[in-house]
């Protein structure tokens, strides 16, 4: 009965010194650094976020036609900005 007790009480013990030292916050150096967004990515980013301006000005106004999710929004204002673009 002590045994699984004293054993508990060490991993315990072990896990908050390791948490309060940073012993598991260390970065691999082997893992892979992160990417850069793409071009495109940089402007398919800032077209979403025009056009969840536009649908959520367009949903205050009411003036969202009945049933148009923001999927079907979003497709449409995509391509037209990037037709407006090229």
């Amino acid at each position: 009965m002590t045994r699984p007790v004293a054993a508990a009480a060490m991993a315990a013990a072990f896990l908050t010194v390791s948490l309060t030292t940073g012993a598991f916050a260390q970065s691999d150096p082997s893992a892979p650094t992160k990417r850069q967004p793409t071009a495109g990515q940089l402007a398919a980013q800032e077209r979403q976020k025009k056009c969840a301006a536009e649908w959520t000005e367009a949903k205050a106004a009411g003036k969202v036609p009945q049933g148009t999710t923001w999927p079907k929004f979003w497709s449409a204002c995509n391509a037209r900005l990037k037709a407006q673009a090229q």
